[in-house]
């Protein structure tokens, strides 16, 4: 959804601000705020789908051994997430429409995106949007904000408070230890990214919401412009983030990238590479999986059968 946000929201932004038009007219302003709406609601679930799965890895009698999460069942999480964050943006799309304007300074007619339902709706839908536009300020900053951020922060309270009491909290020294510690600071680290490139939305949403008829059109749209930016940093950091704190992912994206330009020819040194970094991704994997322990093969008697 990152990607999304950049190739598309970003060109349409830049085009707008260097031409005063606005890309594909109509359909950018609706679509535009629903997909950063929705990138909002994919990283705040997603985030709090994090913290759910470190509490049970914290909690499982058997956290070393602890199998391999089957693909349907992640499909099936990623899909609550993915649904259930467009779902709860829907309204963006009914209530941002296109607008136009004269520049008092060139005099050339201007395109922006206004954010008013058009009278045109149900009436049943356009109180239902009325009401989602006059809450939409604390809605952003109780979902998309607070929530996150403090159920990641309870996660790994608890997670860590069960560790220290745990019997096993011996075995941190281990493989599992160190990974189980490397993926808690990768959560924390997106979590710190996420609160960061949103907090400067939030404190702009409740200024204006109180100072709106103090402030001219210019300025709200510098804000507005600011708080898009922020948007497209942190969708441009997070994947980056993640290459760099995930070894295995990052490991795995950067084989990729070395066959598409090598053409995937055979190679001696990069085999001898691609084992070892095999050999590292296999060490590594459970970062993000909990492998079970491979138990040893039993040994055969020797001797004779007397």
């Amino acid at each position: 959804w990152d990607f999304l946000i950049l190739f598309f929201c970003l060109p349409v932004v830049i085009f707008n601000e260097i031409t005063k038009k606005r890309l594909l007219g109509d359909v950018s302003c609706r679509i535009v705020p629903f997909m950063e709406v929705s990138s909002l609601g994919v990283t705040t679930f997603s985030l709090c789908a994090l913290g759910i799965d470190r509490f049970h890895a914290a909690t499982s009698p058997q956290a070393s051994t602890r199998p391999i999460e089957q693909c349907q069942s992640i499909i099936a999480k990623l899909a609550v997430i993915w649904v259930g964050s467009m779902t709860l943006s829907v309204p963006e799309i009914l209530l941002w429409q296109l607008a136009q304007d004269t520049s008092p300074v060139s005099g050339g007619v201007t395109e922006f995106c206004t954010m008013k339902p058009s009278s045109s709706l149900p009436e049943s839908i356009y109180s239902l949007v009325l009401t989602y536009q006059n809450a939409r300020m604390w809605w952003y900053f109780g979902c998309y904000f607070c929530l996150p951020i403090l159920f990641t922060v309870s996660c790994q309270l608890v997670t860590r408070r069960i560790r220290g009491t745990d019997k096993k909290s011996e075995c941190r020294g281990t493989k599992h230890g160190q990974c189980e510690s490397h993926l808690n600071c990768t959560i924390i680290a997106l979590t710190v990214i996420y609160g960061l490139c949103t907090t400067p939305e939030n404190v702009c949403n409740i200024v204006v919401a109180y100072m709106s008829p103090d402030m001219s059109k210019q300025t709200l749209d510098l804000l507005n412009l600011i708080n898009q930016f922020f948007l497209f940093f942190k969708c441009s950091v997070t994947p980056v983030l993640l290459l760099c704190l995930c070894r295995p992912l990052g490991q795995a994206f950067m084989d990729c990238c070395c066959c598409c330009c090598e053409g995937c020819g055979p190679d001696t040194t990069s085999s001898e590479g691609s084992a070892d970094s095999k050999l590292k991704t296999e060490m590594s994997s459970s970062i993000f999986f909990d492998k079970p322990r491979e138990t040893p093969p039993p040994l055969l008697a020797l001797g004779t059968p007397c």
